[in-house]
């Protein structure tokens, strides 16, 4: 049995919000699927930079002045001494280095993947995002949501409350945008006729894996007893509400320890 790998994740504020990243999720999916040992780390926002340099971890992303911007997932596995960083090449690296667990992404279709979910993003990002966005801020621990806060109304312009507020008619369209959106995925993954469940077949893969990793960040920040939530679940004949419920074994959080700078 191999030792466990170290998974750095973002707490929410609750137990109930604890797992809430769609980013961290899939990672958190993978490993999961997998059945591989693994502990979480918590960090919080503000220290993400701090704990991944001290890793030695590489960057994904550049900040608009062209300094390097760190974010998570990350792993880190005692087993090779590898440090990975972003989602799809941490779901890469397990595939690779543990051939005999169930494999994420079939061979020869990385860039099938990769488009499929780009292709998604662009049906929903739109309209995810000012919905999902002020109800993350609403679910972190404070310094996390000083930061949070801080760097998203530069994104967005503007008092993130104030992106879709309940009963608006921006809220209203915004769903209407992301019904629309799901209609046409369910099209795409239905469209060889033999009602499959997920895009892979019967059977997760990444992408699968990758999307679902937003609707569980939908059903954690919204709440899973939300009126907004049970509505979007019962779409499609109550597929996305199923989507989950077949992943669910795949749930699992564990208590994880806080990070140590």
């Amino acid at each position: 049995m191999p030792e466990p790998i170290v998974f750095y994740d973002i707490p929410g504020k609750t137990d109930a919000l604890k797992a809430w990243s769609p980013n961290t999720w899939k990672t958190r999916y993978s490993l999961n699927y997998k059945g591989l040992p693994y502990k979480t780390v918590w960090v919080e926002y503000p220290d993400i930079e701090a704990v991944l340099r001290k890793l030695g971890a590489p960057t994904t992303e550049q900040k608009p002045d062209g300094s390097p911007h760190y974010t998570l997932p990350a792993i880190y596995d005692p087993n090779t001494k590898a440090v990975v960083v972003d989602s799809f090449e941490i779901a890469r690296y397990l595939d690779k280095t543990y051939p005999d667990t169930p494999r994420l992404i079939p061979a020869g279709t990385d860039a099938l993947h990769v488009a499929f979910v780009h292709a998604w993003r662009g049906l929903l990002m739109n309209d995810l995002g000012p919905l999902a966005i002020p109800a993350v801020a609403n679910s972190l621990r404070p310094r996390s949501e000083a930061y949070f806060r801080a760097t998203r109304e530069v994104m967005f312009g503007g008092d993130l409350d104030k992106l879709a507020p309940a009963g608006s008619t921006k809220r209203t369209e915004h769903w209407k945008g992301i019904k629309n959106g799901l209609d046409t995925l369910a099209q795409w993954i239905e469209a060889d006729g033999t009602g499959k469940h997920f895009f892979n077949g019967e059977r997760p893969a990444w992408a699968d894996i990758a999307f679902a990793g937003y609707l569980i960040w939908l059903r954690v920040v919204l709440g899973g007893d939300s009126q907004e939530w049970k509505d979007l679940a019962s779409w499609d004949g109550g597929r996305w509400g199923k989507y989950l419920e077949a992943l669910v074994r795949y749930e699992a959080v564990d208590e994880g320890e806080e990070a140590v700078l």
